[in-house]
């Protein structure tokens, strides 16, 4: 899709050795050669292709008669075994394609090669029973389907993504696409951690299906890829959600005294959530930190360790007592932050409702050059932001800009993201203090260094 996508893709199949890494195709030889040139230093590399099969979409999207799309399909799947062993085929907007040429479309690209064919719902259009019927059609009607394995791929227009998955799984596939978090194009794609965590919890509704997740993992990621992405976890989403494993009726509270499982189905451990076994505050020791680290799914090098260690201190001198979720807080920020072009120094700000706000920030350069510049705004951030933007010597656009509480009570730390846009590129900032203010300030400097970073490693000129 883009020159930074390939090298997003073939940075991954450079890392990853233990799974397979899939490039996406559309069914043409361009995209398949682009595809194979990124996956192909994975150990365990796939082209995955597709070709829309719906009538709406073959008639107004490709604007090909079926019979070209079958040709096209058989084709490409070939075209792409020739480059890699592992082929996965998706006929796109399947579940509201015809059937019969469905099944036509499979029988010939798995004759082609294809090891791994997908069934998506595209337009999560689809309901539970209609998509597990469909699924056990395919493997009744497609004559070799033997040679292959069927996945999934589903998506949440009607909330329904993780339900037909299932239904799915029931009916005889194998894989099931999913995404951290739900994350995916509109309302998002079927849920990973939701997935998994049915398996895990309800075996006996599934035959005692095999998962490979290491379910402990599911929490850390969770929160990594919201960091990462800027995205907020919604507070009441399963399995992740803040008020997953929060119990504030009387009655719950009542039960959970007396046994947790009346109102728990799974432990907040399956996830990798630890339950807060021991306070950490200001005279707590570098050994029971890097336990809780551990604990919270981080693992940290020694000098990261430190790092993090002395940051925790400055925090626990500004709060009494610092949460699982502060100290999650503060490891994410460190795993995620982009090399230093920018460091803040200090910021001045003056604000009121009957005054001008205005901002005096100096930030220090790697090169060790100070800059400071004042500057006025809406506010006190909206101030900070401008007199960022003056010393840095451009305007980025400011996309998106969240800010929460990452616990409660007065003395909370304030969690700030940001997203910005320059020549239609994206980066994410993460900021972290009990003043707000200050949050955002760093959030800000976090996503342009990211943005610096990323130039200067493109090795494009660069106004510093």
């Amino acid at each position: 899709a883009s020159p930074g996508d390939f090298e997003s893709v073939r940075e991954v199949a450079r890392m990853v050795k233990k799974s397979t890494v899939a490039s996406l195709a559309r069914a043409v030889t361009g995209d398949i050669d682009r595809a194979w040139e990124a996956v192909s230093v994975a150990a365990l590399p796939r082209i995955h292709t597709f070709i829309a099969t719906s009538p709406i979409h073959m008639e107004y999207k490709l604007k090909m008669m079926p019979e070209q799309v079958l040709e096209q399909a058989s084709k490409m799947v070939a075209y792409a075994r020739s480059l890699c062993p592992d082929i996965e085929f998706s006929a796109e907007d399947a579940s509201r394609s015809d059937p019969d040429f469905l099944c036509r479309v499979f029988e010939a690209v798995i004759k082609a090669g294809a090891k791994t064919i997908n069934v998506p719902d595209t337009v999560g259009y689809s309901q539970p029973d209609e998509f597990g019927a469909l699924i056990a059609s395919i493997m009744n009607r497609v004559p070799n389907i033997d040679k292959a394995v069927i996945s999934v791929h589903c998506h949440n227009d009607l909330g329904m993504a993780v339900a037909i998955s299932l239904a799915a799984l029931r009916a005889g596939a194998g894989p099931v696409e999913c995404t951290i978090n739900g994350l995916g194009e509109r309302a998002g794609n079927a849920s990973l951690e939701e997935i998994v965590m049915n398996l895990r919890t309800r075996p006996d509704s599934f035959g005692n299906l095999e998962c490979g997740i290491d379910s402990t993992k599911i929490y850390p990621a969770s929160r990594l890829v919201s960091q990462v992405t800027g995205v907020n976890v919604q507070p009441n989403k399963a399995i992740v959600g803040q008020n997953a494993f929060a119990h504030e009726a009387g009655i719950h509270q009542h039960g959970m005294l007396a046994n947790r499982a009346t109102y728990e189905i799974m432990t907040p451990q399956s996830i990798g959530l630890p339950e807060n076994k021991m306070v950490l505050g200001k005279h707590s020791g570098k050994h029971a930190f890097e336990d809780r680290l551990k604990e919270l799914g981080f693992s940290p090098d020694k000098d990261e360790l430190s790092r993090l260690f002395d940051q925790f201190k400055l925090l626990a001198d500004r709060k009494k007592l610092v949460s699982d979720r502060d100290i999650e807080a503060l490891a994410l920020g460190a795993e995620t932050q982009a090399p230093e072009v920018y460091k803040l120094d200090r910021f001045v700000i003056t604000s009121g409702n009957t005054i001008a706000n205005t901002s005096s920030v100096r930030l220090v350069r790697n090169d060790g050059e100070v800059q400071e510049k004042v500057a006025f705004g809406d506010g006190p951030i909206d101030a900070s932001f401008c007199a960022i933007d003056q010393i840095i010597g451009f305007e980025p656009k400011l996309e998106t800009f969240t800010l929460e509480s990452v616990t409660g009570g007065t003395d909370a730390q304030g969690e700030a993201n940001v997203k910005i846009s320059r020549d239609g590129r994206f980066f994410n900032g993460h900021g972290l203090s009990t003043d707000i203010v200050e949050a955002s300030v760093i959030a800000y400097i976090h996503a342009i260094n990211a943005m610096l970073w990323e130039t200067q490693k493109q090795g494009k000129a660069s106004h510093v």
